[in-house]
C-alpha cells in the first residue's frame, strides 16, 4: 500500500529533496505546500495519511496550521519538520499531537523510518478512536434501553443483542439506529 503524503515547506528546494526523498521510498506524494494555509487546504481536499511541516513557515506557522489540522482530524499522522531543538518547540509540537519531530538538515536515514512508524502510530490512534467512539455510541443506546425499559445494564445490553440479532445487523448499526429513531422521535 502506497501511503498518501502532503510535504508543507516554505524552501523550495528543501521540499523538493524531501518529496524525492519520500518518492525513492514508495510513497505518494498528493500535495506540497509553501505555508500553513495552503497545508490546511490540501489536507481538505486529499485526507492523507501523514502531512511533514516546517514550523517556521509564513501566513501560517506549522504549529498553528498543525493544530487546526488535527482538530479538523484531517490526517492520521504529523511530523514537525524544524531546524530549532529548543524545549519551547517541542513542548508546542506536543501539544498539538505531532507523532514527529525531525531537525534539518534532513536526510533518508532520519526521515524514512520515522515517516513510516509516523504512519503506523497514526493508524493505530485513528483505529483506537474509531473504536472508542463505537463504545460511546453502543453505551448510550444502552443508557437509552435502560432509562425506556427501567432495565438493569446487563439487561439492557442483552436487549440491544437481542435486537441487533433479530435485525440481523451488528450492535453499532442497531444502536446507531436507535439513537438516529429516538433523535427524530
Amino acid at each position: 500500500m502506497s501511503f498518501r503524503i502532503i510535504v508543507a515547506e516554505d524552501e523550495p528546494i528543501t521540499r523538493m529533496d524531501i518529496c524525492d526523498l519520500l518518492i525513492t521510498a514508495g510513497f505518494d506524494i498528493v500535495g506540497e505546500a509553501s505555508n500553513g494555509l495552503q497545508a490546511i487546504d490540501l489536507c481538505r481536499k486529499h485526507r492523507p495519511d501523514l502531512i511533514l511541516m516546517d514550523i517556521k513557515m509564513p501566513k501560517l506557522d506549522g504549529i498553528q496550521a498543525g493544530q487546526i489540522i488535527m482538530q479538523e482530524n484531517l490526517v492520521d499522522s504529523l511530523i514537525i519538520l524544524t531546524a530549532y531543538s529548543g524545549k519551547e518547540f517541542i513542548d508546542k509540537v506536543k501539544e498539538i499531537g505531532a507523532i514527529g519531530y525531525i531537525v534539518k538538515p534532513i536526510d533518508e536515514t532520519k526521515l524514512i523510518p520515522q515517516v513510516e512508524i509516523a504512519i503506523a502510530k497514526g493508524k493505530e490512534i485513528y483505529k483506537i478512536k474509531d473504536e472508542l467512539e463505537s463504545v460511546k455510541i453502543i453505551h448510550a443506546a444502552k443508557e437509552l434501553i435502560m432509562e425506556k425499559y427501567s432495565l438493569s445494564e446487563n439487561e439492557a445490553y442483552k436487549k440491544l443483542r437481542k435486537m441487533s440479532m433479530d435485525k440481523q445487523s451488528s450492535i453499532l448499526e442497531t444502536s446507531k439506529n436507535l439513537l438516529d429513531f429516538h433523535k427524530k422521535g
